[in-house]
């Protein structure tokens, strides 16, 4: 699976990313008090689908340049 979830604060409602310990593009996703990060890739598209105003999946294509 793609997709890790962050763990947010239940107290204070937010989340916190060290970008220091990620390495490369990364993308966040929240919806309904979930958060998840993905990594992006190199070569390649990430389409986060959603439905009705919420997230419903994300897809990647990737590819290689010849």
């Amino acid at each position: 699976m793609r997709l890790k979830e962050i763990e947010i604060n239940p107290k204070t409602m937010k989340l916190e990313v060290d970008i220091m310990k990620l390495r490369g593009s990364f993308a966040i996703v929240v919806c309904d008090g979930k958060a998840k990060l993905t990594g992006l890739p190199n070569h390649g598209e990430t389409k986060i689908i959603t439905h009705q105003g919420k997230v419903k999946r994300v897809k990647y294509d990737e590819g290689e340049e010849f």
